[in-house]
């Protein structure tokens, strides 16, 4: 299949199956916001269920005091919520 004949989410797939990415990178990469790429990543980790793959989320974690017991993962957390710190990493999303 061509690229141009792909939907935003297999391209997403697509590109989540060759190399991990955050919602940044990927934002940046197919010319989105990272908050619809939260959107479609959430869908996406939908359509791989039952597939033989597994759709897997490094979770976020404060660069402060190590916190990553958060509790929505498909997210970008402005700041922890142990320490209020706002150097928070993104989660980073695969496909396996």
């Amino acid at each position: 299949m061509r690229e141009a004949d792909e939907t935003t989410r297999q391209r997403l797939a697509r590109a989540l199956r060759e190399e991990p990415g955050t919602p940044s990178a990927l934002a940046e990469r197919f010319d989105l916001t990272p908050g619809s790429v939260l959107r479609h990543v959430e869908h996406v980790s939908r359509s791989v269920e039952g597939t033989g793959e597994q759709f897997l989320v490094a979770p976020p974690a404060c660069e402060e005091c190590g916190f990553d017991r958060f509790d929505d993962l498909l997210n970008r957390p402005s700041r922890c919520p142990s320490c209020k710190s706002e150097s928070v990493t993104e989660p980073t999303f695969t496909i396996e």
